[in-house]
């Protein structure tokens, strides 16, 4: 996402530009209402834990989620089929781990509200080669005086993906990395997965540099491309209207828009001013990022796909609670032909294996305080 402070430094005489009136209609809808007191007046729990379950990190905000809410106390969760990446994502792993945080979510929630949420995975088996109609999970919520809550649950509404500069002369500590590392759900280690982390310079320098070629390969191929650029939502208006997908606001982008600089042309043309001076932002973040995080499966089974996304969004919850901010930046562990020697170059550099894959990669520091990205109503992703 680039912000308005972002957009300001791709053009001459900027200060002028944010200085003329905002061209954004007035009157949209919030783009970001599910964010505030979610579940509130919630009488059914299946609804009170979705409106939190909604909020989850997921890959280019896609918001891949689709619910039955069969009987009186269950939930099922499908993947919706047309919210997939299939030009970075081929083998849809980054949208199964998008569902896992959906889940934890929901669990961190269910459990605030004195219910049990029984997770039953793939009910119908594991979809293979890629995603399919058949449901994700079947959730059946019992009400549970006893069940124990969790301290993460707070962070819920806290917790962002962070897309700003982080600030690298704040080196995030040991005992930061090890927190973060830690909060992985006991299911998550049940499933074997194997976190890892480093604050050190010289790894630190050897995980920018690859990370960045990562980006500049995504950025070169040009289905991948596409696909972010099919997802940009520029303006207000188109953020209300859409609210999911890659977010450029603020009043300079709607004069910039209204100008025609930010058309869709110019952005999937690699070689064009916008898509040079993006770079230099996005270089900017790959440059400032003082620490990594990862996490490896013990298998690359869709099961494991799930833990790993519940175990993420346990760590960026457990960073939250720390003052921390996170950014995946996973470019380089996704699985179409043009990426495969820088696949192959950041596994073995985080210690994984053909059988064995690293699934998640972070950076994560000290950064400004962002708004949260938009969120569909819970009654977007409800089928009929």
């Amino acid at each position: 996402m680039q912000t308005r402070r972002h957009v300001l430094e791709l053009l001459t005489g900027a200060a002028a530009i944010a200085a003329l009136p905002a061209c954004a209609p007035a009157n949209l809808p919030d783009a970001i209402a599910a964010w505030r007191t979610p579940g509130a007046g919630e009488t059914d729990p299946r609804r009170f834990a979705l409106a939190h379950a909604i909020l989850a990190p997921n890959p280019h905000n896609m918001q891949p989620w689709l619910i039955d809410l069969p009987g009186s106390d269950e939930i099922v969760l499908y993947a919706d089929l047309t919210r997939l990446l299939p030009a970075t994502d081929p083998p849809n792993r980054q949208i199964t781990i998008g569902c896992g945080a959906f889940l934890e979510l929901l669990d961190l929630a269910a459990r605030e509200n004195g219910q049990r949420a029984e997770i039953a995975l793939w009910p119908e088996g594991e979809p293979q080669p890629v995603l399919d109609a058949r449901p994700v999970a079947r959730i059946r919520m019992v009400g549970d005086a006893g069940v124990a809550k969790d301290s993460l649950f707070a962070q819920i509404t806290a917790r962002r993906t962070n897309r700003e500069p982080f600030d690298p002369s704040r080196i995030p500590s040991a005992d930061d990395l090890r927190a973060a590392s830690l909060a992985i759900a006991d299911d998550a280690d049940a499933a074997g997965l194997v976190t890892g982390s480093s604050n050190d310079p010289g790894i630190a320098a050897r995980m920018r540099d690859l990370v960045w070629r990562g980006w500049m390969r995504e950025a070169a191929t040009p289905a991948a491309l596409k696909e972010s650029v099919d997802v940009m939502r520029v303006g207000a208006a188109e953020i209300a209207k859409h609210r999911d997908g890659l977010v450029l606001d603020g009043p300079a982008i709607e004069v910039m828009k209204a100008l025609g600089l930010l058309s869709r042309k110019a952005m999937l043309d690699p070689t064009s001013e916008a898509n040079k001076q993006g770079a230099a932002i996005w270089k900017k973040l790959a440059d400032t990022a003082p620490a990594f995080i990862w996490l490896r499966g013990a298998d690359n089974t869709r099961t494991t796909q799930i833990a790993v996304g519940r175990a993420y969004a346990r760590m960026n919850l457990a960073a939250t609670a720390r003052g921390l901010a996170m950014h995946p930046w996973s470019m380089a562990l996704q699985e179409y032909p043009e990426m495969a020697d820088l696949y192959a170059e950041q596994q073995a550099m985080l210690g994984g294996t053909p059988d064995a894959p690293v699934q998640m990669l972070a950076r994560i520091g000290y950064g400004e305080t962002v708004k949260p990205t938009p969120r569909r109503g819970l009654e977007e992703h409800i089928r009929a």
